[in-house]
């Protein structure tokens, strides 16, 4: 590599070059000190530990989407191995004198990060991170007693008590790149982030284009074309108005100070929409709580937020667990739900809360157990959403509604998709069903269902647990636990 001073930027769930402060702060740096920025990405345990099938078929498309905004495919530099070891052995062998990342919030991370920078600040280097990925940083919202938040809606007034979120910063026009190959660089196809066994991830792109012009698109068409009907239509997965940019959040392609100020111009150009931008960039602030939650938390992932739920007697039924991930539980909003996202790597989040309240309570069947398909299969999993939100489900997390509150999922079609029409989109053999059966075809007639071609356990199953009888075990395995511990 040419002998000029080098300064790495650590791209991790940040891949992107708008708005992105190490990014920037790497190319002053290294414009001030007649240097060089080498970007790097590696995929080491702890990045690798928190990828799905989905969210690996996400990344290998993302990170060749920045590749190319850097001005070539080998222009990012790939590494596969210990982030700290591979950035040591940089510095050994290269001249490089400045290290600067975004900031992350899960355990693991904040573990390696710490010690790296303690690291590199013994050798009298220089390393910085920065606030990038959160409009308030974890730490940086507490109670009026000093500690952090335990429940969504105090937290969120006091985000809104704090000063507005910064502006979003420019892309760099310049970057100084270096063009010298560098021992143990690896191309993206070694990084093998191919979805395993076998690649179902098909139909991914027919919904999603990853990268950061993705991501921009993606949020123009929101704010412009669906936006307005957010507040009113959010929870029907019947009608396309949700943003559907957590997948492009998860990995950084757009920041949340760009998403916040799209949606506040909106709303000062359009005042009578105030409402209909605010309930959105409240959306902002469950994201926000969920990462609050991350950082103070234990092991968001396995242990319950409510401690009397380690006592929960769950059920292990492996084959009511097979028949919900198939989308085969005879519950017509459930099993849209769950194929819609097998096909796309998606799921309207009104739906996530349906299909996971009848896995953990209809079913008793483990939270864990819904969050790790959810993490295989969801292309925007992240560690803070998706264990916030599975705890949220299972009672047990922060601000979770009681367990004893339990969605009916024939109720919950018959509001949220009144026409049955993403019944008909995603369980199509069930499309000729009448509106007023297409959310329990077991209640319709043998002529009725002869008319609409359903042989019920033959062409669509019977439901895998009656409704009140799934509702009636579940009240009392919450009642068992009271007592297990009482």
């Amino acid at each position: 590599m040419t002998k000029r001073p080098i300064a790495i930027m650590w791209f991790r769930n940040d891949l992107r070059l708008a708005d992105n402060p190490a990014l920037v702060k790497a190319v002053t740096w290294a414009n001030e000190n007649d240097g060089m920025v080498l970007p790097v990405f590696i995929l080491d345990p702890v990045i690798n530990s928190q990828l799905g099938g989905a969210t690996r078929w996400w990344l290998e498309r993302s990170l060749g989407a920045l590749a190319k905004s850097l001005g070539s495919l080998s222009a990012l530099r790939l590494f596969v191995g210990d982030a700290g070891k591979i950035i040591e052995n940089l510095i050994d062998a290269h001249d490089i004198r400045a290290v600067f990342w975004n900031r992350l919030y899960d355990k693991p991370s904040t573990d390696r990060d710490t010690d790296l920078k303690a690291a590199i600040l013994d050798r009298g280097l220089i390393c910085e991170s920065f606030k990038a990925n959160l409009l308030f940083e974890p730490w940086e919202i507490k109670t009026g007693g000093g500690t952090d938040f335990k429940v969504y809606s105090p937290f969120w007034r006091a985000c809104q008590k704090c000063p507005p979120p910064r502006q979003p910063i420019a892309a760099p026009q310049n970057i100084p790149l270096g063009d010298s190959v560098l021992a143990d660089e690896a191309t993206l196809s070694a990084l093998d982030l191919g979805p395993k066994p076998f690649d179902w991830a098909g139909g991914f792109s027919e919904r999603f284009t990853p990268g950061e012009a993705g991501a921009k698109q993606q949020l123009f068409d929101f704010i412009d074309d669906r936006l307005t009907d957010y507040a009113d239509l959010r929870d029907r997965p019947d009608h396309r108005v949700t943003s559907e940019l957590s997948p492009h959040l998860r990995f950084g392609e757009i920041s949340p100070y760009q998403v916040w100020h799209s949606a506040s111009h909106f709303a000062d150009a359009h005042p009578g929409e105030g409402k209909t931008a605010s309930k959105f960039m409240s959306e902002l602030g469950w994201r926000e709580f969920a990462h609050h939650i991350l950082f103070h938390a234990k092991d968001l992932r396995s242990v319950p937020l409510q401690g009397q739920f380690a006592h929960f007697p769950w059920d292990q039924d492996e084959k009511a667990l097979e028949r919900w991930q198939r989308g085969q539980t005879g519950f017509p909003i459930v099993d849209a739900g769950m194929r819609e996202l097998w096909h796309t790597g998606y799921m309207h989040n009104r739906v996530r809360m349906i299909v996971g309240s009848v896995l953990v309570k209809h079913l008793l069947i483990h939270w864990r157990e819904g969050l790790a398909w959810f993490d295989d299969t969801l292309v925007d999993a992240c560690p803070a959403n998706n264990a916030f939100s599975w705890q949220w489900i299972g009672g047990c997390g922060a601000d979770a509604a009681p367990y004893f509150r339990i969605f009916n999922p024939v109720l919950q079609g018959e509001k949220f998709d009144p026409a049955g029409e993403y019944v008909r989109q995603w369980v199509p053999e069930l499309r000729d069903m009448p509106e007023q059966y297409i959310h329990k075809p077991w209640e319709a007639s043998p002529l009725i269902l002869k008319a609409a071609g359903i042989t019920l356990g033959q062409t669509y199953p019977m439901p895998i647990v009656g409704v009140k009888e799934g509702r009636e075990r579940a009240l009392t395995a919450y009642q068992d636990m009271k007592q297990a511990i009482a």
